[in-house]
This record gives structure tokens, C-alpha cells and sequence, in this order.
């Protein structure tokens, strides 16, 4: 008996998913590396002097960061919409950048409960506490 793609349908119990179905590209991120240019002590961007960065900002390590883009989004788009705006002296380190996957289990199979009521929540403990 072979198992065939067709066969997988979305379940729910109780209003609660149990069984869902997803494109493998919404599990996908791209890490960029962001990179601030590196500052004098008169806090001019200092350049590179040979290599690859001659003539270009050198990068400033301590403020280097990393951002998670979902495949299903342009690079350049995220990062003018989410990095840019806070650091307009940015860039991306295309070298640098990478793919990963992960499957976050609590934003696709959380469901919210709301808190019990207060006064339920004292009786209960005014019992244990009486019982004590």
C-alpha cells in the first residue's frame, strides 16, 4: 500500500488542528547578514584600502547582524521595508547569506485558552491552602 501526496488532507478536532498541509518554501528563511560600515573617532565611515573592500566601507563588526527572510520574500524587499527605515547606512552581505528551514509547531498548531476566571483560581488555592 504506497502513500501518495493526495492522500493528506487537513484535520481538525474540536476546532483544534491536528493535521495540516504546507508548501515546504513556508518553512524556508534566508539569513542575510546586515552590516553597518565602520566609524572614525570624527565618526566619518572609514574605506577599505586594498582587496575587495578598497574604495568601499569597511564593516563594522560590533554592529554586524543577522535577519531571517522568508523565501517567499525578496531579500531586497525585506530589507528596505525592515532594515533600512533604523539603519539607512546598511547593507547586506550577499557571501554571507544562507538557508535554513525550521518548523514553528506553536504558530501553525497553537490555540489560545483563555485563562480561568479569577475567583475560580482563588477558590482553588483557598482549598489547597485550607487542606495545608
Amino acid at each position: 500500500m504506497g502513500f501518495q501526496i493526495g492522500d493528506c488532507k487537513e484535520v481538525r478536532k474540536d476546532g483544534v488542528p491536528i493535521s495540516r498541509i504546507f508548501k515546504n518554501e513556508e518553512f524556508g528563511y534566508h539569513t542575510i547578514t546586515v552590516e553597518r560600515p565602520l566609524r572614525d573617532e570624527k565618526q566619518r565611515i572609514v574605506l577599505g584600502t586594498k582587496g575587495k573592500l578598497k574604495g568601499k566601507p569597511q564593516p563594522d563588526s560590533s554592529l554586524r547582524d543577522t535577519e531571517n527572510v522568508p523565501l517567499s520574500e525578496k531579500i531586497e524587499t525585506y530589507f528596505k521595508r525592515e532594515v533600512l527605515p533604523h539603519a539607512p547606512d546598511a547593507w547586506t552581505d550577499h557571501e554571507k547569506t544562507k538557508v535554513g528551514y525550521e518548523i514553528p509547531f506553536n504558530r501553525h498548531f497553537y490555540v489560545f485558552k483563555p485563562p480561568r476566571d479569577l475567583a475560580e483560581i482563588d477558590a482553588e488555592l483557598k482549598g489547597v491552602t485550607d487542606r495545608i
